[in-house]
């Protein structure tokens, strides 16, 4: 399927910002819609096929890439230093949640490479306080977007999915954003208690496991979202590791992949037609 595909501008907060779109064939005003939410690396060749996937799917997508304020990446930011970092983490997985073994594994490289890596890590990976503003701004940047989607649209239904921290803010937008008609979460950080309440919007989320540092919090976010009356969908994967919808890493799980997917299709079918 040939796509209408590139990129666009739009503004949140004075601040301009890039993001990726595509569209089907045929494509009219009124057609549902998705942000497409990156994991921390940004918009790169990945999250441009994903978009592509969904649009091919029957919807409009747009992924803003939110380590672009003002239109520019940080020189630790731009795509060839982020694909030396996620090379990094792929190798070393434990790198991504433990800073000694970060350490540790930085001390292995080569002098120049050791330096490069370690300024966009330290980019990525910041105190608990800093990352919740971070995402908070995150935040009113994909409001923005759904801004955007909806703006001159006759009838348009608008979700978003996203995919690791981008997991995390589908559930934050899906809580900042009351215009969101459905929100999907692939392996995301679940939202604080004093967000949750403000979700109204279906969800539905994939998980691996094991992944420790998230999975085991979703049955409280479950009942939670249960107890007010909201929708949530879940699919735990047994044996799929962290970012298993990822085909460019080496957590890629083919089998959990599919079958998510799916499920996707399907959940968004439902709640945005």
């Amino acid at each position: 399927m040939k796509l209408e595909s590139g990129w666009v501008k739009f503004a949140s907060a004075g601040e301009d910002f890039p993001a990726y779109f595509a569209r089907p064939p045929g494509a009219t005003p009124g057609m549902p819609a998705l942000v497409i939410i990156h994991e921390a690396f940004g918009v790169d060749e990945y999250i441009e096929d994903v978009a592509n996937r969904f649009a091919a799917a029957g919807y409009e997508t747009l992924a803003p890439d939110l380590l672009s304020p003002g239109g520019t990446r940080p020189a630790e930011l731009t795509r060839a230093r982020l694909n030396g970092a996620s090379a990094f983490l792929n190798a070393n997985p434990a790198a991504w949640s433990n800073a000694v073994a970060r350490d540790a594994a930085l001390a292995a490289l080569p002098d120049d490479q050791r330096a490069s890596v370690a300024a966009t890590l330290g980019k990525l990976f910041t105190p608990d306080e800093a990352r919740a503003a971070r995402l908070a701004r995150y935040t009113e940047v994909l409001v923005a977007a759904v801004g955007r989607l909806k703006a001159g649209a006759a009838v348009r239904k608008v979700g978003a999915v996203g995919y690791c921290m981008g997991g995390a803010l589908s559930g934050l937008l899906a809580a900042a954003e009351p215009g969101l008609d459905a929100a999907v979460v692939f392996y995301g950080t679940v939202p604080p208690p004093d967000k949750v309440a403000a979700i109204r919007c279906p969800m539905q989320g994939h998980y691996a496991d094991p992944d420790p540092r998230i999975t085991p919090h979703v049955p409280a976010f479950a009942e939670a979202l249960q107890a007010q009356g909201v929708p949530f969908d879940v699919h735990v994967y047994p044996g799929a590791r962290h970012a298993f919808f990822n085909d460019t890493a080496g957590s890629y799980g083919l089998d959990a992949s599919r079958a998510a997917f799916a499920r996707t299709l399907s959940f968004l079918l439902r709640h945005l037609t």
